[in-house]
């Protein structure tokens, strides 16, 4: 059995527990050396063998994975943040079913909802922002021209951008491009949730700057749109007195009435 999980955002304790107890449990665990966090292999037992697939080719995956199918070893194919995301998955399910050979996921954090957590930002703020975009820019893999940032920056939503980060003046040109002000408040954040973490709150036409200052060249997330300062926004409906759910009854406004 081979188990696909997300190994979070990179801090040891957000893993899922689930998560955890698998990297316990497993005989063979091949994982994403470049970018998840190693201190997560001290839950592995101490027989486990331990691949890193940052130097080995898909091929050469899909051949650990057999062998250990052929030995009777449960296996955990450890990935960064959460495996449907970024996380080249599907690749490696198609080969184990042309193989007979069966798996599941295992979710985990992925690196947005970390560095939303380390700025303390909600992403779908009333009358700011309700959608949150996930993409990247194009580099030595293609993105659909229907996906440019551009197009998607003419949404005006709250955006968070993978892979990118050596390519952020070329960003910036793109998002100001499609619609957003160069002064729309945008976030460079460094391994979200490691021991190293490094975030930083600019705007959409000082990204670049903002990361030569600090060193940045990789590994980070951008974060772009107006919720990210978080300001004149509408607080939400669901708890305004004059508002009803199936779990409780509007309140008399001072007119006497109810909004139901």
């Amino acid at each position: 059995m081979v188990y696909f999980v997300g190994a979070g955002t990179g801090a040891v304790d957000l893993i899922t527990v689930r998560g955890m107890r698998l990297l316990e449990d497993a005989d063979v665990i091949i994982y994403a050396g470049s970018l998840v966090n190693a201190e997560l292999l001290e839950y592995a037992k101490a027989e486990c063998e331990i691949y890193n697939s940052a130097k080995m080719t898909l091929d050469e995956v899909i051949e650990v994975m057999k062998q250990a199918q052929a030995e009777g070893k449960m296996l955990v194919r450890l990935h960064t943040g959460d495996p449907s995301i970024y996380g080249a998955i599907r690749e490696q399910m198609d080969a184990l079913d042309t193989a007979g050979i069966e798996y599941e996921s295992c979710p985990g954090v992925s690196a947005c909802f970390g560095a939303a957590a380390s700025l303390n930002l909600e992403y779908t703020l009333p009358g700011i922002s309700q959608s949150l975009i996930i993409t990247r820019m194009e580099g030595k893999t293609k993105v659909p021209p229907k996906e440019s940032i551009e197009s998607f920056a003419m949404h005006q939503a709250s955006m968070a951008v993978y892979l990118s980060t050596g390519m952020l003046a070329e960003l910036s040109e793109k998002l100001i491009a499609g619609g957003y002000r160069k002064e729309t408040p945008a976030a460079l954040v460094y391994k979200a949730t490691w021991k190293e973490e490094q975030a930083y709150v600019c705007t959409i036409e000082t990204l670049q700057k903002t990361a030569a200052e600090h060193g940045i060249t990789k590994t980070a997330i951008v974060l772009v749109g107006d919720a990210i300062a978080h300001l004149h926004y509408h607080k939400s409906r669901l708890y305004a007195p004059d508002f009803s759910t199936e779990y409780r009854q509007a309140k008399e406004t001072e007119y006497g009435t109810k909004n139901h």
